[in-house]
């Protein structure tokens, strides 16, 4: 054993060397790195498992403590001072931290509508399709530690009202969604988006900024007549009842489908985002050959966590009762066509200017394929665009009202 440490005294450049690799040592090096990845995740949710657990405990008890009341208006600001004396390494203790935090846990504790009434949203969110029963353990060793460690009612209290999940979001994610949410079921949506996507915090505001709770598992379709319940509720947490295609541009005002297809693959990357998680593009303009007859479908989508191809239609005009038909058809080709048996149901997918939805649903009766139909708006028009040439112009107009109102200004004075 010592020479073996001796051995390593000796300067050199480490490299590979005297080793035969085979099937069993790449194994093991596999196994090694994912208990690594594994305890670093684990670390993680564990410090931000205490920190959040400690701001609801400290919002809690300037709440109940009745804190203002009983010490003066500038608490909050005392609090601040004599935490960071005590820790002056440590963050979170500024005064609008701390407010932050007041706010957050008043945010589920206050009104008729408790955190705990509001429970059955955690149900509806599907994390364990995140894997959140596996990131979600240690923060349940966590708590089942403390109870056993310190007891006491205050501190069951504590662990019990406080959610498990909340500690696989971050603290300024928490902060984002109290501060633009306005109410307790929103504020899980986005919780249950955040922990299912990944969410970064930029992310998370465009989420919300495009009001995807409003939006979101709305669209007008016929997927509970069609797919087992489970199924179904996922499709349409997918599927939004309108698309923002404020990135696409078109040429001119009077556009046509080809013309919406073009513009919306110009910028692939803001279709997928728009579209949401989990899209990839299998192709534009499919063709389909039957026959003598060739057929083409405008895009075709595989959609990863929900294990299914999607048929996407475009149309630039109002919902005609025979696109329902049409997409029908696009959605049973693709089934005998392209389907594994271990794929679910291709889904179709109609995206309209404009639609009656009496019309839609009647246009559904009849249909058995899975099929949802959704507006879209913000196109930009490029002739609406000004020019470079009329910028520049603009601007120099500007320019000279601007000269001509500091000369105005002079001649007051």
């Amino acid at each position: 054993m010592i020479e073996e440490l001796d051995r390593f005294e000796t300067p050199r450049i480490v490299k590979s060397h005297d080793v035969h690799l085979d099937g069993d040592y790449a194994d093991w090096i596999a196994e090694l790195k994912h208990r690594y990845r594994s305890a670093q995740v684990k670390a993680s949710v564990r410090v931000n498992s205490e920190k959040l657990l400690f701001n609801w405990e400290l919002g809690r008890d300037l709440v109940q403590k009745k804190a203002e009341e009983r010490w003066g208006a500038g608490v909050v600001e005392q609090v601040s001072l004599d935490l960071q004396r005590e820790f002056p390494n440590a963050e979170g203790f500024s005064v609008r931290n701390i407010w932050y935090v007041k706010q957050w846990y008043l945010f589920y504790n206050q009104g008729d509508t408790k955190l705990h009434q509001a429970g059955a949203e955690f149900k509806r969110l599907k994390l364990h399709q995140a894997g959140a029963e596996i990131l979600l353990q240690p923060v349940i060793e966590i708590n089942e530690i403390k109870l056993r460690q310190h007891g006491g009612e205050k501190l069951q209290q504590s662990v019990a009202e406080f959610p498990a999940l909340f500690a696989l979001v971050p603290w300024r994610h928490h902060v984002e969604i109290i501060s633009k949410c306005k109410s307790i079921e929103e504020a899980l949506f986005y919780i249950g988006k955040t922990i299912e996507q990944g969410l970064s915090r930029a992310a998370l505001v465009n989420c919300i900024k495009a009001n995807l709770y409003e939006h979101q598992g709305k669209i007008l379709n016929n997927f509970a007549e069609h797919m087992p319940e489970l199924q179904s509720k996922l499709v349409q947490e997918v599927f939004k009842e309108n698309y923002d295609f404020g990135f696409a541009t078109v040429d001119h005002e009077i556009y046509n489908e080809d013309d919406l297809e073009e513009a919306l693959t110009k910028s692939i990357t803001g279709l997928l985002l728009e579209l949401g998680t989990g899209f990839a593009l299998i192709g534009r303009q499919k063709q389909l050959w039957a026959g003598d007859t060739t057929r083409k479908i405008d895009l075709l989508f595989y959609h990863i966590r929900l294990r299914c191809y999607v048929v996407c239609e475009l149309k630039a005009k109002a919902f005609e009762p025979e696109f329902a038909g049409k997409l029908n058809f696009y959605v049973n080709a693709v089934d005998d066509l392209l389907k594994d048996k271990e794929d679910n149901p291709t889904i179709g997918l109609l995206i309209c200017s404009d639609m009656n939805k009496a019309e839609v649903q009647w246009s559904f009766r009849g249909i058995s394929t899975p099929i949802g139909v959704a507006t879209y708006n913000n196109i930009r028009i490029k002739d609406a665009l000004p020019t470079q040439e009329q910028l520049k112009e603009r601007m120099e107009l500007l320019q000279r009202e601007m000269r001509a109102t500091k000369r105005l200004m002079k001649g007051k004075k």
